[in-house]
């Protein structure tokens, strides 16, 4: 197409060349995935996209793409009206649709004629998943990871972060997932990322990562609430090396009822989570929880849920975990200072092995 370049390869290095990676797809399509820096300026709404499927297959195809050029034509304008207004002469969008269709072309062509270097992505949406996909699951990641393992509320996620702070390399794949990654872990009002999502995000991740260093990981079991882990990252996480934290049950108690306060101040959702545990308790046992509840109770409540699933799934889980063991960072207490004291040692634990 005269005056418009074409893209061939979504890899994340050749993106950075863009000012703006612009994705024409409806807010829907959007909202599902995306190419990482993406930004939604649709051509088609979702109801006009909708409107238009049913025109093309109910009634007329002329007549559908006439209303479809119409939407197209007012939606660029008041894209070109407001978002792109300032952007100056040398400006270099990439435009990319579902598959490099209509929709992209017809935003491409506009933009190339008002003298923007503008670039199509051949094949769309569909080029970056089919790289996402090639990478996460018909691949191997040139990586070295660490676990940082523990029973639960041990303080996992929260000497992750204090690890990145200092400068090692890490995954959050909590964050990634938005998920705490057990039964109580969802996020209210934050809605976990839908799968294609999750996996790039997570491939931007890991090509931010020096290979020739450690990657740090907090163990989770192949699923993150419903977010799988991709199996190039799950199999490097089935064998990797793991350091586990070592708290009393009772500080963990304390700190469970801190990390979930949100369930905790949410009664409804705590009954229907206690509901769904993969023990199902008896009518007395969840009586018995629902009076620790309405007393305030929740460290205890905290301890008997250690002691009725937590516990004993994670001791089921160790005794036949083939993983080395780097061994154990005991706490003494579970505030800041520290997390902060067992994220020092994992990093001379880390530094010695890596001068080792």
């Amino acid at each position: 197409m005269s005056g418009i370049e074409i893209l061939e390869i979504a890899h994340p290095a050749r993106l950075l060349a863009f000012d703006a990676i612009i994705d024409v797809r409806s807010p829907g399509e959007f909202a599902q995935d995306h190419l990482p820096g993406a930004i939604n300026l649709p051509v088609l709404s979702d109801s006009e996209r909708a409107e238009v499927g049913t025109t093309y297959v109910q009634d007329s195809r002329f007549k559908a793409r006439l209303m479809g050029a119409a939407y197209v034509s007012r939606n660029v304008a008041r894209h070109l009206e407001t978002v792109l207004l300032e952007k100056p002469g040398g400006f270099r969008p990439l435009i990319y649709c579902w598959r490099g269709g209509m929709r992209s072309n017809a935003m491409a062509t506009i933009l190339s004629q008002v003298g923007w270097r503008t670039t199509l992505l051949a094949g769309g949406y569909l080029t970056w998943r089919r790289h996402v996909t090639a990478r996460l699951y018909d691949s191997e990641l040139p990586l070295r990871l660490m676990l940082i393992d523990g029973y639960t509320g041990s303080g996992k996620t929260d000497v992750l972060q204090r690890l990145a702070d200092r400068g090692v390399q890490t995954i959050d794949l909590e964050g990634l997932a938005v998920h705490r990654g057990s039964l109580f872990g969802g996020l209210a009002d934050k809605p976990q990322p839908s799968q294609k999502m999750f996996e790039s995000r997570l491939l931007s991740i890991l090509d931010g990562l020096d290979p020739s260093r450690p990657v740090v990981v907090e163990a989770e079991s192949s699923k993150v609430g419903e977010r799988m882990v991709p199996p190039a990252l799950w199999r490097l996480m089935t064998i990797a090396p793991r350091i586990e934290l070592l708290a009393s049950p009772e500080l963990r108690a304390r700190y469970l009822v801190t990390a979930y306060r949100d369930i905790v101040e949410n009664r409804p959702a705590l009954d229907e989570a206690l509901r769904r545990l993969p023990t199902p308790p008896g009518r007395k046992r969840l009586e018995a929880w629902g009076q620790l509840a309405d007393a305030g109770a929740f460290e205890e409540l905290a301890l008997a849920l250690m002691e009725l699933h937590y516990d004993p799934a994670y001791r089921r889980s160790s005794r036949t975990d083939g993983r080395p063991s780097l061994g154990l960072v005991k706490l003494s207490g579970l505030e800041s200072n520290d997390l902060d004291a067992a994220a020092d040692e994992i990093v001379r634990r880390i530094e010695a092995m890596s001068c080792a």
